[in-house]
């Protein structure tokens, strides 16, 4: 297999691990309990959190530049924070047991991936 293929499939794989473990085992009440408020702190630290892991990948496996780093960074934070709001503003009146709920998280979860995959397009574009 191409070295290149190599690093994408481990960046996306990185990528997929750190959002299991800032979705699930880093996220506090004070984060999932506030994510569906617009501007509520709880929100900014959940997608910071997001942040601050990513470099995992485009710092260590896909080195590129400060510049598009950042751009990285201030992307996905805007991105990952209004797909979480958005994702409550559908699911706030649901509970699990509502096919509704499911739909929200199943889409939730698509979409970050799909952020995940735009991510490592770019660092694969700008290291061209």
């Amino acid at each position: 297999m191409p070295e290149l293929a190599l690093y994408i499939l481990a960046a996306v794989a990185i990528l997929l691990a750190k959002h299991a473990v800032a979705d699930f085992y880093l996220q506090t009440p004070f984060q999932y309990l506030n994510k569906g408020v617009y501007g509520h702190p709880g929100g900014f630290v959940h997608a910071g959190i997001h942040v601050a892991l990513t470099p995992l990948v485009y710092l260590v496996l896909l080195p590129g530049s400060l510049l598009i780093a950042g751009a990285i960074a201030a992307g996905e934070f805007l991105v990952h924070y209004h797909i979480d709001w958005l994702k409550e503003q559908a699911t706030h009146s649901l509970t699990p047991r509502d096919r509704g709920f499911w739909y929200a998280l199943g889409t939730d979860q698509l979409v970050h991936g799909l952020t995940y995959l735009a991510i490592v397009a770019a660092l694969i574009a700008t290291a061209s």
